[in-house]
């Protein structure tokens, strides 16, 4: 076996590989982002061995679901899919201090306590430190056992004495192989790393968590191949400054991709929020114009919103617009659309729309509560609080249709709203509801008068 090396550059951005270094990436368009590394290439002399390798039909092949471990957090559980699932590899990103590690500290102590063999990995932090994060959040069982070291094959050997039912890596960027030459956290080294640990996670069926940085995009940092190779991709999302936390799936092979966990961050470590509905909702002013309260859903949960509006005359020959937690293009479509259905001279003023509590909603269900927020505040006329409404706006000032109409018209019913406003065609799948009035309308138009 003859070890060569090589030098290449590789793109600290995407990742794409170059023999030469190069200003610009020709595929993420980024520039000053090629740095070299060594690769080692190895080169075998002797004849390769033909395996004999036989293929199954496809009704052989077994359909019942893998034994999922729970985790006793009921918002981790509906995010992963039920559980984590023996053998799989899964990427939790996020925000320094946004609580990746606190919460897989919190997953090793429930599943510790149900005498399950948890191997926690640090390369970043030291075993005192782990331990005074462990004592705020309770008691730990002795079959929780902590690991400080960086390097992979030494990581390797453990795990494979140990075999373990869950391993946390944290982080991913700081592990290293020693016939990779470059450092830690390069493209190669992060490449590399993932495909052991992948490996592992598939030979010994042992389930094994990540935790990847984030870049100032909020996307892992590393190569986009390193998500394409694990089985979960989980986003923490959230203002570090905030006391609440949202888990996000952006890819399951093992459950929907659309579910959320709402968590809230305590002295005590990491908390549900079973309501979060009720959580976002708190606070809300009492008869105050530009306050409108929507409904999205969050993969099969409905969460209720309140949008809030500002509209004032502007003092400058361009009007300011600012859209917080709302995609800014589509604010100033629906502002648009008021302007030439309804008439509304907004090109004057300024307008600023939030949705309160920080959090990011791209549903088009919540065209309509924008909508009416914004000219509930060019009027300076409150919408009764007991009222809510979705729908989604077309550019001709229509009404259209939602999924799932009657998941929301629940909610809002659960949480003791009396009025829903939703399109009109979407009446007939939602039938009648006890204890709350359901108006439905067919043009922004429609909605204004009602109001």
């Amino acid at each position: 076996m003859a070890k060569t090396k090589k030098s290449v550059f590789f793109c600290q951005n995407c990742g794409h590989e170059e023999s030469k270094w190069l200003g610009q990436c020709p595929m993420c368009k980024e520039w000053n982002t090629f740095a070299e590394e060594k690769v080692t290439t190895i080169k075998s002399n002797t004849a390769k061995v033909q395996k004999e390798i036989q293929a199954v039909t496809l009704t052989s092949v077994s359909t019942e679901e893998d034994e999922r471990m729970t985790t006793e957090f009921a918002e981790l559980d509906r995010v992963l899919g039920g559980g984590i699932v023996p053998g799989s590899l899964v990427l939790v990103g996020g925000d320094p201090g946004i609580g990746k590690s606190t919460l897989l500290l919190q997953v090793c102590q429930k599943l510790s306590s149900m005498n399950k063999k948890i191997l926690y990995i640090s390369g970043e932090e030291s075993l005192k430190q782990i331990k005074l994060r462990a004592n705020r959040m309770g008691d730990f069982t002795e079959n929780l056992y902590l690991l400080c070291e960086t390097n992979l094959e030494l990581i390797r050997g453990v795990i494979e004495r140990q075999n373990p039912d869950m391993v946390v890596i944290d982080s991913i960027q700081t592990m290293y192989n020693e016939e990779i030459g470059s450092a830690p956290g390069s493209v190669s080294q992060v490449r590399e790393s993932t495909n052991i640990l992948m490996q592992l996670a598939k030979g010994m069926n042992v389930a094994i968590f990540i935790v990847g940085h984030v870049t100032k995009e909020g996307t892992v940092a590393g190569p986009r191949v390193l998500e394409h190779m694990v089985d979960t991709v989980l986003y923490f999302e959230g203002d570090r400054h905030a006391s609440y936390r949202i888990l996000r799936g952006v890819k399951n092979r093992f459950g929907s991709t659309n579910e959320i966990g709402v968590f809230e961050m305590r002295k005590e470590g990491l908390v549900e929020v079973e309501n979060p509905s009720e959580f976002m909702l708190s606070g809300k002013p009492e008869n105050a114009s530009g306050s409108v309260v929507a409904c999205a859903m969050e993969g099969t949960r409905p969460m209720l919103m309140e949008i809030q509006a500002l509209v004032c005359r502007s003092n400058f020959g361009m009007p300011r617009r600012t859209a917080a937690g709302i995609d800014y293009n589509r604010v100033n479509l629906l502002m648009a659309v008021l302007e030439k259905r309804l008439g509304l001279p907004l090109s004057n003023y300024d307008a600023y729309v939030n949705i309160a509590g920080g959090i990011r909603m791209n549903e088009p269900a919540v065209d309509l509560g924008i909508v009416m927020a914004i000219a509930s505040s060019y009027k300076n006329k409150p919408i009764a609080e007991d009222m809510i409404m979705f729908g989604e706006v077309g550019l001709s000032g229509e009404v259209r249709a939602v999924t799932m109409p009657e998941q929301r018209v629940a909610e809002a019913r659960k949480l003791g709203f009396k009025t829903c406003v939703i399109p009109e065609v979407s009446i007939k799948s939602v039938g009648k509801i006890d204890g709350i009035d359901i108006i439905g309308v067919k043009s922004v138009n429609q909605a204004m008068n009602l109001i």
